[in-house]
Order: structure tokens, then C-alpha cells, then sequence
């Protein structure tokens, strides 16, 4: 090994010790928030818990470590005594590929530490179902907090335990060290309060030139959002026009990739005319900005816009996760105001109504840590998304956290050019008020399918009144919308449904363009309350769910095609040409910044 690399190693390191005194002084770091605290009263009450119950129960536990006892018996006699004879005791799972390289199978110290520490998960996931006495929500926090503890102490995360990195760092000299040292300071600085790990190169991608770059125009736009309407590319399209409401708490261009990966593109190519609201990123300003201003001022306002620009009386409509929410709550709105009904059909991807079964993050779903993030946010004046884009990627920590974690600080090596990944990574905050309001009366305490539950423009919504037919596309592998739960959503409206299931996961699963022909779909007309029912009735379809959901929206489009629209109307003249300036607003928000890109937008 070179004989300067420990030098050069200890120098970024003694940089490295030197920024992060710096940002927790400057309070920057996460140590001593409520959260942090919230989190750690938490998971001492739950472990509490658990050890008084184990401790009535000591011929469950010792029938549990009895077993630890023998399998790690079982490791060491096939590796020392009879090496490569036996099937190793223990396996990593078929969608675990931390063990991919062939010395952890190959080698018997490495082998051993692979078998020991998967053991040791196993086991411990064991002792947690083998006690009786805990209610399900204890059960769940402990499961999850106790693999996240788990997957971090992995012997891959780690140099000398992975043979892997031994091998690298001896072949380059220890440079892929210094490197990932370098790309870990410069992570830090760009992080809030917690590590957020690049998972692609950012320089690679340019909005409106490379991502997000469908021809469009801006025609409207207010504090909330700008109204893209994008450019025909047929000489004749649907009469009916078509409104996306994507979530505030990421930006929309997810449904506008590269060509070959935007849904939008898609769209405009089957002939929709297509809108898009593009939300802006909120900022300390906009701290009492609450859910029902996304309603009122955000989706209301947008299908009037469209409507006119149209000349249509009623439109499509399609939401993404919690923009999906959101729309579902201005239709209930509608109805309670008892307004003319302006929507023709509602699309829901994975969309949830019903929060009582929300997935892993319901790990964070109880009142001490919602209190903690309450108070957080008021003091901040919005939920920094940089900190909420880590809390998704940790739902699914071994591939979208230390696998990137490995990659560039362990190997050095610089992300790759991905733009679903570079989308993922440019974060949106969520205003306090609103982000406050999802997560107690939403997810806490599920009053959104209550008649009466929440409010909106001073009156109660309810989603029972929504008749308008509906399409509900969720993915069987959604970590962040479970499809069980998406379903039991669609059950609360009224009007007619029709529900599909996708294959993979909450983005790749709804970004699935045809041409590529990689992911099928369930269908079944029968809609009953039990979702696995449904899905054991359910046929297999090949191909892209887009081209089912077109015929569908194909369906309520019973005038005859129009010639292609121009954009904008009087009303709302062309501002800007598309993507706008909100999308462009990064993370940490610069208000500076944002007036001199407008400028700049409405003079190209």
C-alpha cells in the first residue's frame, strides 16, 4: 500500500472530525432534537416492554436461544470441521444481495461472518414474535428499529469485514478511502440533520433539457403552484382534457423522465391534453400553509384554470400518492358545497384514503414522535425534505441507503447517471401546517374516511359523497402506499371503481412505459371488502397498466375528437415556457433566487 495513504487518509479524516463538531455546534446535527429524543423515549418504553414480558415468559426465550445455540454450532463445525460438505446453516434471503461476492461463500472466515451475523438477525426477530403480550403496534416499532440497528452493523458496511473492500483498498491503495472521504464531507455539508446519502451524479441532468423537458408552457400560476399545459403532438386530441395532481411532497417531473420513461410524453402521444401542476417548494414563510390551502388555492384553482383554457364543463383527473389525497378531498369538497360537478373521472395512483394500515412508516405513527415533528416543524416554518427523503430510503435501508453508503464512501466510486434517481434526490419540504395536519389527523388518527373528520374551506368533507367513477392503480410491492390498504381507500367513495394492481414497487411499478414491457398487471372487476380475496380472483395482464388505464379514460371521452389545442386562453395567457421556475427551486430554498428565475423564465 502506498506509504502516503495513511497521511492522506487521516488528513480527510481530521477534516472530516473538524466539519462535524462545526454542524453540531452550529445545532445542525440531529443529537438532541425532540425527534431524536421522541425516538429514543420510544424505543426504551418499547424495549422496556419487551424485556418485562420475556421475562414472564422464560421458556419462550430460552426455547429461541436454544435454537441461536444449535444452528451456531451447526456454522462452526460446517466450516471448520467440513468445509464446502453441508449446505451452509444460514442463507441470506433471495432479494438480499449484500453477499454477492463469492469469498463471503468461498473463504470460511468470511463465510463464518456472514452465517454468524445472519443468525444473529434472524434471531433476534425471533425473540420479538416469541413473546407474548405485546400489542401489535409495540411489535412492529421493535421489529423495525431493531433491523435498522441491525442492517447498519452489517459486516459489508464495514472495511475489514468485507472482503470485497479489503480486496479494493489493498489494489488501489487505499484511494477509494480517501475518495469516498471526500464524497462524504461533501454530502454533509449538502444534508439537514441527517445524512442524505447521492445516489446519482447531479450534474448529469439538466430541467427541461434532459428530465422534465416535454414542450409545455406555464399558464397560470399563484403562491401554491404554476399550471403546465404541455403541446399537443397530434393533429386532433381528446375533447375531454386531463388534469395531474402530483404530490407536494416531491416534484412532478417523475411522471416526466427522460422520453423514454415519461408518462407525460406518453399522454400527449395518445392524444390528451394534458395540465400539470408543479408545486412550489415551500419555505419558512409559508409555515401556517395547511392541507385545505392545497384544496382551495391549489387543485380548485387548477381544474378552473383548465376548464376555461378548454372550454370543457367537466375534465379528467389523475392524483399521485398524496396528491391522490388530495384530489379525492377536493371532490368530497365539491360535493359538500354541493358545486356543480366539474370532474368527469378521478385516477388514484397508489393512492391512500383509508391510513389505518400505512406501512412501515407507521413505525413513526404515535403521538410522542408526531408531537416531537409538530414542534420541529413549527419552530423550522416547514419539514426539511432532505430529512423526509431519508426516512423513505431507510423504509428499505440494505437497498437505498448503506448500499449507496458502500458504493461511495467505502469504494469511492462517483453514482451513476440515473435520472429516477437523480428525481428522488431532488427534494421538496412540506409547509408545517400541512405536513402537521397529514400526519396526526391523517395518519394518527385516520380522519380522513370520517364523515365528518376533517374540514376543508369551513366545511365537512365527505369522501362517501364522492360518486364520480374512479381508477385506482397501486403496486404489490409498494413499501410506502401498501395495495391492501389503497384498496380499502377505494372502498369509502361511491361512485364506480374499477381497481388495478401493478407489479414492483411505488415508483417503478406506476412508471412503467409500455415500450419497455417489463412489468404486467392484476384485474378484477369483483370489488369486495377483502383485498386478498380480490387478488386470489384476480387475472394476470402483460404489458404496462397505461395502456389499460388510456382505454379507460378513453370511456368517458364521448365527444369526438378536437383539433389540437393551443396553449393558454385570455384568461390565462401563457407565462412562461415549461418546466417553470418551482421545479427548479432546490434544497436549502433561496428566496433570492426564486425572483431572479422568474424573471429570467418569462423573458425566454
Amino acid at each position: 500500500m502506498d506509504q502516503n495513504f495513511f497521511s492522506d487518509y487521516f488528513a480527510k479524516l481530521q477534516e472530516m472530525n473538524q466539519l462535524w463538531w462545526k454542524e453540531l455546534d452550529s445545532g445542525k446535527a440531529a443529537i438532541n432534537t425532540p425527534l431524536n429524543k421522541a425516538l429514543n423515549e420510544v424505543n426504551l418504553d418499547d424495549a422496556t416492554q419487551l424485556i418485562e414480558k420475556a421475562a414472564a415468559q422464560p421458556a419462550a426465550l430460552a426455547k429461541v436461544q436454544m435454537n441461536w445455540w444449535e444452528n451456531q454450532m451447526k456454522i462452526w463445525q460446517n466450516i471448520t470441521m467440513t468445509p464446502g460438505s453441508e449446505e451452509a446453516a444460514v442463507k441470506p434471503a433471495k432479494d438480499d444481495k449484500r453477499f454477492s461476492d463469492p469469498a463471503w461463500e468461498n473463504e470460511a472466515f468470511y463465510n463464518y461472518i456472514k452465517q454468524s451475523y445472519l443468525l444473529y438477525s434472524n434471531t433476534m426477530q425471533e425473540s420479538i414474535d416469541a413473546i407474548e403480550g405485546l400489542d401489535d403496534k409495540t411489535k412492529e416499532r421493535l421489529s423495525f428499529f431493531s433491523r435498522q440497528a441491525i442492517n447498519a452493523l452489517s459486516p459489508t458496511n464495514f472495511v475489514t469485514t468485507n472482503p470485497e473492500l479489503v480486496k479494493l483498498t489493498v489494489e488501489s491503495n487505499g484511494e477509494n478511502l480517501v475518495k469516498g472521504m471526500e464524497l462524504l464531507q461533501e454530502d454533509i455539508q449538502a444534508s439537514a440533520d441527517v445524512l442524505k446519502i447521492r445516489m446519482t451524479n447531479d450534474s448529469a441532468f439538466e430541467l427541461g433539457t434532459n428530465v422534465a423537458n416535454t414542450a409545455g408552457d406555464v399558464v397560470f400560476k399563484n403562491e401554491l403552484f404554476e399550471l403546465i399545459q404541455y403541446k399537443p403532438l397530434t393533429e386532433q386530441v381528446n375533447a375531454t382534457p386531463l388534469l395531474i395532481v402530483p404530490p407536494f411532497i416531491n416534484k412532478y417531473y417523475i411522471l416526466d423522465l427522460r422520453e423514454k420513461n415519461s408518462m407525460v410524453r406518453w399522454l400527449v402521444e395518445q392524444g390528451h391534453t394534458v395540465f400539470m401542476m408543479s408545486w412550489r417548494n415551500p419555505d419558512a414563510s409559508m409555515v401556517n400553509v395547511d392541507f385545505e390551502h392545497y384544496v382551495l388555492d391549489g387543485t380548485v384553482k387548477a381544474i378552473d384554470a383548465v376548464s376555461e383554457i378548454t372550454g370543457q364543463k367537466q375534465i379528467n383527473t389523475a392524483g399521485y400518492c398524496i396528491g391522490g389525497s388530495l384530489l379525492a378531498s377536493t371532490l368530497a369538497y365539491y360535493s359538500a358545497k354541493r358545486m356543480r360537478n366539474r370532474v368527469k373521472s378521478a385516477t388514484f395512483f397508489t393512492t391512500l384514503l383509508d391510513f389505518s394500515q400505512p406501512g412501515e412508516i407507521g413505525a413513526y405513527i404515535n403521538d410522542p414522535i408526531i408531537s416531537a415533528i409538530e414542534a420541529e416543524n413549527l419552530a423550522k416554518g416547514y419539514m426539511d425534505g432532505r430529512s423526509l427523503s431519508v426516512t423513505f430510503s431507510l423504509l428499505r435501508e440494505n437497498s437505498l441507503y448503506w448500499n449507496y453508503y458502500i458504493n461511495n464512501y467505502l469504494k469511492g466510486n462517483s453514482p451513476i447517471d440515473f435520472d429516477l434517481l437523480y428525481w428522488n434526490g431532488d427534494s421538496t419540504n412540506v409547509a408545517a401546517s400541512c405536513h402537521n395536519t397529514l400526519l396526526r389527523k391523517f395518519y394518527l388518527e385516520n380522519k380522513l374516511v370520517e364523515s365528518k373528520g376533517v374540514q376543508i374551506g369551513g366545511v365537512d368533507i365527505d369522501l362517501s359523497k364522492i360518486k364520480v367513477p374512479t381508477y385506482f392503480i397501486s403496486t404489490i410491492e409498494d413499501h410506502i402506499a401498501l395495495w391492501q390498504g389503497t384498496y380499502r381507500g377505494s372502498r369509502h367513495l361511491s361512485g364506480k371503481s374499477t381497481f388495478v394492481l401493478g407489479e414492483s414497487g411505488h415508483i417503478a411499478g406506476i412508471v412503467n412505459h409500455p415500450a419497455k414491457n417489463k412489468y404486467g398487471y392484476w384485474v378484477n372487476d369483483e370489488l369486495g371488502d377483502d383485498p386478498e380475496a380480490w387478488l386470489k380472483g384476480a387475472d394476470r395482464q402483460d404489458g404496462s397498466w397505461w395502456t389499460h388505464w388510456d382505454q379507460w379514460l378513453d370511456s368517458f371521452t364521448d365527444a369526438e375528437p378536437v383539433d389540437a389545442r393551443s396553449a393558454g386562453s385570455d384568461s390565462y395567457p401563457v407565462l412562461m415556457p415549461a418546466p417553470g421556475v418551482y421545479v427548479k427551486q432546490t434544497l436549502p430554498v433561496e428566496l433570492d433566487n426564486l425572483t431572479e428565475q422568474t424573471k429570467e423564465a418569462e423573458a425566454q
